[in-house]
Protein backbone atom coordinates (compact mmCIF):
# COMPACT_ATOMS: atom_id res chain seq x y z
CA UNK A 1 0.00 0.00 0.00
CA UNK A 2 1.19 3.53 -0.52
CA UNK A 3 2.29 5.54 2.35
CA UNK A 4 1.85 9.63 2.48
CA UNK A 5 5.23 11.49 3.58
CA UNK A 6 3.02 11.64 7.21
CA UNK A 7 2.99 7.92 7.42
CA UNK A 8 6.42 6.63 6.55
CA UNK A 9 8.56 5.65 9.18
CA UNK A 10 11.66 4.59 7.04
CA UNK A 11 13.54 7.48 5.42
CA UNK A 12 13.07 8.02 1.77
CA UNK A 13 15.57 5.82 -0.11
CA UNK A 14 16.99 7.83 -3.01
CA UNK A 15 19.46 7.10 -5.78
CA UNK A 16 21.52 10.01 -7.49
CA UNK A 17 22.26 9.89 -11.25
CA UNK A 18 24.34 12.69 -12.71
CA UNK A 19 27.84 12.50 -14.97
CA UNK A 20 29.23 15.65 -13.05
CA UNK A 21 30.99 14.38 -9.90
CA UNK A 22 30.76 17.60 -8.01
CA UNK A 23 27.11 18.06 -8.56
CA UNK A 24 26.50 14.40 -7.76
CA UNK A 25 28.20 14.17 -4.74
CA UNK A 26 27.04 17.94 -3.45
CA UNK A 27 23.33 16.69 -3.91
CA UNK A 28 23.70 13.35 -2.28
CA UNK A 29 25.14 14.77 0.79
CA UNK A 30 22.44 17.85 1.00
CA UNK A 31 19.85 14.48 0.25
CA UNK A 32 21.67 12.36 3.19
CA UNK A 33 21.95 15.45 6.02
CA UNK A 34 18.31 16.29 5.52
CA UNK A 35 17.05 12.89 6.66
CA UNK A 36 17.23 11.06 3.11
CA UNK A 37 18.88 7.44 2.65
CA UNK A 38 20.97 7.05 -0.09
CA UNK A 39 21.36 4.00 -1.26
CA UNK A 40 22.98 4.41 -4.66
CA UNK A 41 25.15 6.98 -7.11
CA UNK A 42 25.68 6.60 -10.54
CA UNK A 43 27.83 8.54 -13.43
CA UNK A 44 26.41 7.36 -16.88
CA UNK A 45 23.18 5.35 -17.84
CA UNK A 46 24.36 2.24 -18.23
CA UNK A 47 25.48 2.11 -14.60
CA UNK A 48 22.49 3.96 -13.51
CA UNK A 49 20.10 1.20 -14.41
CA UNK A 50 22.35 -1.45 -12.87
CA UNK A 51 22.43 0.44 -10.01
CA UNK A 52 18.80 0.83 -9.73
CA UNK A 53 18.24 -2.51 -9.57
CA UNK A 54 20.09 -3.72 -7.31
CA UNK A 55 19.54 -0.53 -4.73
CA UNK A 56 15.78 -0.42 -5.28
CA UNK A 57 15.51 3.01 -4.45
CA UNK A 58 12.25 4.52 -3.78
CA UNK A 59 13.29 7.87 -5.93
CA UNK A 60 15.57 8.27 -8.59
CA UNK A 61 17.04 11.80 -9.03
CA UNK A 62 17.94 11.58 -12.70
CA UNK A 63 19.99 13.96 -15.27
CA UNK A 64 19.13 13.44 -18.38
CA UNK A 65 22.53 14.38 -20.33
CA UNK A 66 24.63 11.48 -19.45
CA UNK A 67 26.80 9.09 -21.05
CA UNK A 68 26.63 5.85 -22.47
CA UNK A 69 22.92 5.89 -22.74
CA UNK A 70 20.81 8.93 -22.25
CA UNK A 71 18.57 9.80 -19.19
CA UNK A 72 15.03 8.97 -20.69
CA UNK A 73 15.98 5.71 -21.85
CA UNK A 74 17.57 4.91 -18.23
CA UNK A 75 13.88 6.17 -17.04
CA UNK A 76 12.34 3.85 -19.70
CA UNK A 77 14.47 1.18 -18.64
CA UNK A 78 14.16 1.45 -14.72
CA UNK A 79 10.13 2.18 -14.92
CA UNK A 80 9.65 -0.80 -17.23
CA UNK A 81 12.00 -3.01 -15.02
CA UNK A 82 10.34 -2.10 -11.59
CA UNK A 83 6.92 0.21 -11.96
CA UNK A 84 7.10 1.47 -7.97
CA UNK A 85 10.34 3.36 -8.50
CA UNK A 86 9.73 6.88 -8.97
CA UNK A 87 11.89 9.52 -11.36
CA UNK A 88 12.53 13.16 -10.47
CA UNK A 89 14.59 14.55 -13.30
CA UNK A 90 16.88 17.01 -12.18
CA UNK A 91 17.98 18.87 -15.59
CA UNK A 92 19.66 22.19 -16.26
CA UNK A 93 17.31 21.91 -19.72
CA UNK A 94 14.45 23.94 -19.44
CA UNK A 95 13.47 22.93 -22.86
CA UNK A 96 9.87 22.00 -23.56
CA UNK A 97 10.87 19.07 -25.88
CA UNK A 98 13.03 17.65 -22.66
CA UNK A 99 10.86 17.87 -20.52
CA UNK A 100 7.75 16.25 -22.55
CA UNK A 101 9.86 13.43 -23.51
CA UNK A 102 11.08 12.78 -19.87
CA UNK A 103 7.25 13.20 -18.93
CA UNK A 104 6.31 10.54 -21.78
CA UNK A 105 9.51 7.85 -20.63
CA UNK A 106 7.59 7.34 -17.01
CA UNK A 107 8.79 10.49 -15.05
CA UNK A 108 7.00 11.44 -12.23
CA UNK A 109 8.49 15.09 -11.94
CA UNK A 110 10.87 17.60 -13.33
CA UNK A 111 12.60 20.09 -11.60
CA UNK A 112 15.40 22.61 -13.13
CA UNK A 113 18.79 22.91 -11.59
CA UNK A 114 18.71 26.02 -9.98
CA UNK A 115 15.96 25.15 -7.94
CA UNK A 116 17.38 25.45 -4.06
CA UNK A 117 17.89 22.39 -2.05
CA UNK A 118 15.16 23.18 -0.18
CA UNK A 119 12.62 23.00 -3.46
CA UNK A 120 14.62 19.63 -4.47
CA UNK A 121 13.69 17.91 -1.05
CA UNK A 122 10.06 19.01 -0.85
CA UNK A 123 10.27 17.63 -4.40
CA UNK A 124 12.01 14.19 -3.32
CA UNK A 125 9.27 13.66 -0.93
CA UNK A 126 6.61 14.66 -3.76
CA UNK A 127 8.03 12.30 -6.12
CA UNK A 128 7.89 9.62 -3.55
CA UNK A 129 4.57 9.39 -2.71
CA UNK A 130 3.62 9.53 -6.49
CA UNK A 131 2.52 13.42 -6.27
CA UNK A 132 3.75 14.89 -9.87
CA UNK A 133 6.28 17.59 -9.09
CA UNK A 134 6.50 20.21 -11.88
CA UNK A 135 9.34 23.64 -11.57
CA UNK A 136 6.71 26.41 -12.28
CA UNK A 137 5.46 26.75 -15.80
CA UNK A 138 6.03 23.63 -17.01
CA UNK A 139 2.79 22.03 -15.49
CA UNK A 140 0.81 23.89 -17.67
CA UNK A 141 2.94 22.56 -20.22
CA UNK A 142 2.70 18.59 -19.77
CA UNK A 143 -1.25 18.92 -19.29
CA UNK A 144 -1.28 20.54 -22.68
CA UNK A 145 0.89 17.86 -24.21
CA UNK A 146 -1.46 15.17 -22.03
CA UNK A 147 -4.73 17.13 -23.94
CA UNK A 148 -2.99 16.99 -27.50
CA UNK A 149 -2.38 13.35 -27.11
CA UNK A 150 -6.00 12.33 -26.02
CA UNK A 151 -7.41 14.36 -28.83
CA UNK A 152 -5.41 11.96 -31.76
CA UNK A 153 -7.40 9.16 -32.60
CA UNK A 154 -7.24 6.26 -30.43
CA UNK A 155 -6.48 2.50 -31.86
CA UNK A 156 -9.15 0.39 -33.20
CA UNK A 157 -10.86 -1.27 -29.97
CA UNK A 158 -9.83 -5.09 -29.47
CA UNK A 159 -13.75 -6.49 -29.58
CA UNK A 160 -12.29 -9.58 -27.63
CA UNK A 161 -11.54 -6.84 -24.64
CA UNK A 162 -13.65 -6.82 -22.07
CA UNK A 163 -15.32 -3.37 -20.71
CA UNK A 164 -13.63 -1.38 -18.86
CA UNK A 165 -14.25 -1.87 -14.97
CA UNK A 166 -17.00 0.40 -13.26
CA UNK A 167 -15.34 3.39 -11.33
CA UNK A 168 -17.25 4.58 -7.95
CA UNK A 169 -18.09 7.90 -7.57
CA UNK A 170 -15.42 8.92 -5.57
CA UNK A 171 -12.95 7.33 -7.79
CA UNK A 172 -14.55 8.77 -10.67
CA UNK A 173 -14.28 12.68 -8.85
CA UNK A 174 -10.85 11.93 -7.63
CA UNK A 175 -9.83 11.23 -11.76
CA UNK A 176 -11.53 14.31 -12.69
CA UNK A 177 -9.50 16.45 -10.19
CA UNK A 178 -6.43 14.82 -11.26
CA UNK A 179 -7.13 15.03 -14.92
CA UNK A 180 -7.62 18.76 -14.33
CA UNK A 181 -4.12 19.01 -13.03
CA UNK A 182 -4.45 19.06 -9.38
CA UNK A 183 -2.01 17.43 -7.32
CA UNK A 184 -3.08 14.55 -4.40
CA UNK A 185 -2.42 17.28 -2.20
CA UNK A 186 -5.02 19.80 -3.59
CA UNK A 187 -7.07 16.84 -4.73
CA UNK A 188 -7.47 15.81 -0.75
CA UNK A 189 -7.77 19.19 -0.09
CA UNK A 190 -10.92 20.45 -2.48
CA UNK A 191 -12.47 16.66 -1.10
CA UNK A 192 -11.41 17.08 2.57
CA UNK A 193 -10.14 13.50 2.79
CA UNK A 194 -6.27 12.17 3.65
CA UNK A 195 -3.55 12.20 1.30
CA UNK A 196 -3.41 8.46 1.40
CA UNK A 197 -6.51 8.19 0.69
CA UNK A 198 -6.44 10.16 -2.79
CA UNK A 199 -3.31 7.79 -3.42
CA UNK A 200 -5.14 4.84 -2.52
CA UNK A 201 -7.94 5.43 -5.17
CA UNK A 202 -5.46 7.01 -7.75
CA UNK A 203 -3.95 3.23 -7.22
CA UNK A 204 -7.15 1.68 -7.41
CA UNK A 205 -8.22 3.47 -10.62
CA UNK A 206 -4.58 2.54 -11.94
CA UNK A 207 -5.45 -1.48 -11.28
CA UNK A 208 -9.07 -1.47 -12.34
CA UNK A 209 -8.67 0.56 -15.91
CA UNK A 210 -4.72 -1.73 -16.26
CA UNK A 211 -2.76 1.87 -16.82
CA UNK A 212 0.34 1.74 -15.38
CA UNK A 213 1.33 5.62 -14.26
CA UNK A 214 -0.13 9.02 -14.01
CA UNK A 215 0.60 10.05 -17.84
CA UNK A 216 -1.81 7.07 -18.99
CA UNK A 217 -4.67 8.17 -16.50
CA UNK A 218 -4.47 11.54 -17.71
CA UNK A 219 -4.91 10.38 -21.42
CA UNK A 220 -8.25 8.53 -20.37
CA UNK A 221 -9.58 11.18 -18.13
CA UNK A 222 -9.36 14.15 -20.75
CA UNK A 223 -10.53 11.33 -24.12
CA UNK A 224 -13.63 10.53 -22.11
CA UNK A 225 -13.79 14.49 -21.37
CA UNK A 226 -13.81 14.45 -17.71
CA UNK A 227 -11.58 17.40 -17.44
CA UNK A 228 -14.46 19.48 -18.75
CA UNK A 229 -17.01 18.64 -16.01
Amino acid sequence: MTESTEDRRDPIKVMVVDDHPMWRDAVARDLAESGFEVVATASDGDQAVRRAKAAAPDVLVLDLNLPAKPGVQVCKEVVAADPALRVLVLSASGEHADVLEAVKSGATGYLLKSASTGELQDAVRRTAVGDPVFTPGLAGLVLGEYRRLASEPAPAPDTDEPKAPRLTDRETEVLRLVAKGLSYKQIAERLVISHRTVQNHVQNTLGKLQLHNRVELVRYAIERGLDDE
